[in-house]
């Protein structure tokens, strides 16, 4: 397989925060985010990002939209939070002028945005994408009565019956908490690491919630952390590997 574009990890292969909303202004209408300029490292030749985005509502949002600066808005959607509730949704945004996005939101919202990787051309270092056909790596609900877990555990990916390869160097998973009451949020990040400041995503109403996440690995296995008592299942779709 030859990439036409091939994924890089997050610096330091580590995720890192793009941005906080909070404490600024709120965005709304339209806003812009040199990515490219900010803290993460991302360098100046990434052609597309792999963001996660969590909205902060004031109140009832209808949609928020992330495109590249400098191109129309397009009519699409990027997350929806009509309920008001902090709601995040992966979102793989390619780099507009000077590796810029554009942000719009339909009500005022806060907007933390964090990355995990970046897409650029291929070359030493840059990872290929393997699909692979969708298994369940982890359902802490079985055996039946285990009780949820609350804080960090470990997840041990190529273990799991779904054959992915020890050689992978990111999973690309669909994450569900299904919680008993309000769920704070749910943190993925390589096993052995310092949990990194990021969220992949948030329940605060107490409903099942799902998201995509794309987790870097070192040794095969991932950490995980519940900030409140949650069942958590992971599903895998492919992983990121030279």
């Amino acid at each position: 397989m030859r990439a036409l574009l091939s994924f890089r990890l997050g610096l330091s292969f580590e995720f890192s925060r793009l941005l906080s909303g909070r404490g600024r202004d709120s965005c709304h209408v339209d806003d812009h985010f040199p990515i490219a300029e900010s803290t993460s490292g991302v360098p100046a030749n990434a052609q597309a990002y792999s963001l996660n985005f969590a909205a902060v509502p004031k109140g009832p949002l209808g949609f928020l939209t992330a495109w590249p600066t400098g191109q129309p808005q397009p009519l699409v959607a990027s997350l929806n939070a009509v309920t008001g509730t902090v709601t995040a949704n992966a979102v793989i945004v390619p780099a507009g002028t000077n590796g810029a996005v554009d942000v719009y939101a339909t009500n005022d919202t806060d907007l933390v945005i964090d990355i995990d990787g970046y897409f650029a051309a291929p070359g030493a270092g840059g990872l290929s994408f393997y699909a692979g056909t969708p298994c369940r790596v982890l359902d802490s609900r079985d055996p039946q009565g285990t009780p949820p877990f609350n804080g960090e555990r470990g997840v041990d990916v190529t273990a799991s019956p779904c054959g992915l390869p020890a050689f992978a160097q990111a999973f690309v998973f669909n994450a569900a908490v299904v919680p008993p009451g309000p769920f704070g949020y749910l943190t993925m990040w390589p096993e052995g690491e310092p949990q990194p400041v990021v969220a992949t995503l948030n329940a605060l109403d107490g409903a099942i919630t799902s998201n995509m996440a794309i987790v870097p690995t070192t040794n095969g296995s991932i950490s995980v952390f519940g900030s409140n008592p949650t069942y958590l299942i992971l599903d895998n779709f492919g992983y990121f590997a030279p």
